[in-house]
């Protein structure tokens, strides 16, 4: 049987695709990460039921951030005008699944689970991503950088309050600062838009919200 090609995939392959890929980005267990853990290596802390509570909170917004990405991405891969831009876009949400399965993981050990309100940011997210290709590749690659760049800002402050003995989250944090940095550097270099202060204070408002919610619940 011959291998579908990217031009033989209808709109209803691609949604069927789409539909899949959440299944998978919403449900446990199903992303297998291409690298191993950055924390695999690391002996786990000592850290009291606060600091666990903690750091588990962080890794819980971090894995919704995650979600994020994934639909963001995914949605748009489904509009985006050129070719390349839509193998980007699906390239860079291949590289996030790794980011996906690491906090998840860690979530795990720390006797913890994702966010029940993923869902939720899925979907906005998803929405999102699929408005911006549907504007324009340009406004496309450019909310992928401010994005980028406002998941860089929290994932430094993660660094920052977490606990000291916590260094198995930190391995994970500190890559995924380097790999969200190279995507918001790639989407620019790419030819994404820069979008103006007004707009990226506003991504900053909806980030916020998500995080202190993702945080407790």
């Amino acid at each position: 049987m011959p291998i579908m090609t990217e031009r033989q995939l209808s709109t209803i392959d691609r949604l069927l695709i789409q539909a899949d890929r959440a299944l998978r980005t919403l449900t446990r267990d199903t992303q297998s990460p291409g690298r191993p853990s950055p924390a695999a290596e690391v002996p786990e802390g000592d850290l009291d039921s606060g600091q666990r509570r903690h750091a588990a909170g962080l890794m819980r917004v971090n894995h919704s951030g995650e979600v994020c990405a994934q639909a963001l991405y995914q949605g748009q891969a489904l509009t985006a005008k050129l070719p390349q831009v839509r193998g980007e876009m699906e390239a860079a949400a291949a590289e996030e699944i790794d980011h996906l399965a690491w906090c998840e993981q860690r979530l795990r050990q720390l006797d913890s689970s994702p966010s029940v309100l993923n869902p939720l940011w899925y979907g906005m997210s998803f929405a999102l991503g699929a408005g911006a290709g549907l504007v324009g590749d340009r406004v496309s690659l450019g909310f992928v950088a401010a994005t980028e760049d406002q998941v860089c800002q929290h994932l430094r402050g993660h660094l920052q309050t977490l606990p000291a003995a916590d260094n198995k989250s930190r391995a994970v944090v500190e890559q995924m600062l380097v790999d969200e940095a190279k995507h918001g550097q790639t989407a620019l270099e790419a030819g994404g838009l820069r979008f103006p202060a007004p707009v990226r204070g506003l991504m900053r408002l909806v980030s916020k919200a998500m995080t202190k919610t993702s945080y407790r619940i």
